[in-house]
């Protein structure tokens, strides 16, 4: 939890001062996601291919909506 005092001291920067803290920060975040992937090593990633029951789903939603829409039940 960021301190009060903390809160106080960043208010109080001027506003080259409060663009260089925030300057650090973000390469700091920057850095640490890049931390989070590792070389050399493999990850899964979803693809939309071959998602049929996704896509069925979709279907009926957009069919149900449409009833809807056209007073049906």
């Amino acid at each position: 939890m960021v301190s009060t005092e903390l809160l106080n001291t960043l208010q109080g920067l001027s506003r080259a001062e409060k663009l260089y803290v925030v300057q650090v920060l973000i390469s700091e975040l920057a850095q640490q996601e890049a931390d989070l992937i590792k070389p050399e090593q493999s990850y899964p990633v979803w693809s939309p291919y071959n998602a049929i029951d996704a896509a069925n789903t979709m279907l009926e939603v957009l069919q149900t909506t449409q009833n809807q829409s056209n007073g049906e039940c």
